[in-house]
């Protein structure tokens, strides 16, 4: 149990999680794509727009498809942002595909398409995105860079459901996008995620990798007499049981977004002049992009200031926590040729960083409390 008064992260339930799982275990079908699989297959896929969308047993087994999908190989390079989860790279390191990491934004914190001339060679087989605090990329410029060379684009979209990019859904632009349902994220299950097919090529194989390598999908369909092993594949498929937990979350979308947006803009509205006292720096919101709501961060003027603070949230009961090491700094990182000095606003960022509180059921009274202790504060 925490010992804090608030906390990071709390998980929220809108009322039908419960009854949906009770009636998934009466059903008797329980195992993976059931009809509940199936109904949050058709939400998730309405939200994005993609050609098919697949629920996952998580964001990374999603991306780990999508090494599969693209037959990566040992000696093929995939270029990521060094400021994400280890995910966005192990997915792809675990099939021998190098991590090539790349710098991000100062102001978005997302990745900075201006790095990726040099970055590109011969082996260079795909980029990913991560659209971070759930605010999208600069994807036209990093689309039409990939496209000229002939490089898959793939969107690690865990922070950024129901967002958009020029007015198009994130999680709609690369070839593959990949959602995360963790507890920490707007929509949760517990663990959970989803694969979203863009490219329609790449839907047929999609399913046989989900379904362990075998063509099960198709003998449902009535294509085949018969399934078998016929591709690669692994046990990507969630229970029913936890996509019953997941729909009633989905159709709680637009409550959870309205709960989200007022956290965020309260924190907003609230701490403007704050921050420009003590130079921090609040969230960078392009104006041709419509946010998700995953996220409230500063950015604190030094390293020192950001400790004093998280110690000053702490002795009054609140948790506050900093964000993502550089990937190309990690012991891992460093096995693929990271170096300090790589990824300069990385490692900039990464020290100055700091995430509040922020969770659907967050009320006005406790962020009240949140935001008071901040004002307190003077690095």
């Amino acid at each position: 149990m925490s010992t804090y008064a608030t906390t990071f992260n709390r998980p929220w339930t809108c009322g039908r999680e419960y009854d949906y799982v009770r009636e998934c275990v009466a059903s008797g079908h329980t195992s993976g794509n059931g009809p509940f699989t199936r109904r949050c297959e058709a939400i998730v896929n309405g939200i994005v727009g993609g050609q098919r969308t697949l629920l996952t047993t998580s964001c990374t087994d999603a991306l780990e498809m999508c090494a599969l999908l693209l037959r990566l190989q040992p000696g093929d390079e995939v270029i990521v942002p060094s400021f994400t989860f280890v995910s966005t790279a192990n997915a792809f390191a675990i099939f021998g595909a190098r991590p090539v990491f790349a710098d991000v934004r100062p102001d978005t914190l997302n990745l900075d398409p201006a790095h990726l001339p040099r970055l590109v060679t011969e082996r260079t087989r795909a980029i990913v995105v991560v659209h971070y605090a759930g605010i999208g990329c600069d994807m036209d410029e990093i689309l039409a860079f990939a496209g000229e060379r002939g490089i898959a684009v793939i969107e690690d979209n865990a922070h950024g459901l129901m967002a958009s990019y020029r007015g198009r859904p994130l999680g709609s632009l690369g070839a593959l996008a990949t959602q995360s349902f963790h507890e920490t994220k707007n929509v949760i299950c517990g663990e959970g995620g989803a694969l979203v097919v863009n490219d329609p090529e790449l839907v047929e194989r999609a399913e046989i990798i989900r379904d362990k390598g075998t063509d099960r999908a198709r003998f449902f369909r009535g294509e085949v007499d018969k399934y078998t092993w016929v591709d690669l594949g692994s046990s990507y498929l969630p229970s029913d049981l936890t996509a019953a937990f997941l729909l009633a979350q989905l159709e709680a979308r637009d409550e959870i977004q309205r709960l989200r947006a007022g956290v965020w803009n309260r924190y907003h509205d609230a701490l403007g002049g704050w921050a420009r006292e003590v130079g921090a720096a609040l969230p960078c919101v392009p104006a041709d992009r419509q946010q998700a709501y995953h996220m409230f961060h500063l950015l604190m003027p030094t390293p020192a200031a950001r400790g004093a603070l998280l110690t000053h949230l702490r002795e009054r009961g609140i948790q506050a926590v900093f964000h993502y090491v550089p990937l190309h700094l990690a012991e891992m990182g460093r096995r693929y040729g990271g170096r300090t000095g790589a990824c300069p606003v990385a490692e900039d960022v990464s020290e100055r960083l700091i995430r509040l509180p922020f969770f659907n059921g967050l009320g006005e009274s406790e962020q009240r409390n949140v935001i008071d202790a901040l004002l307190s504060f003077r690095p």
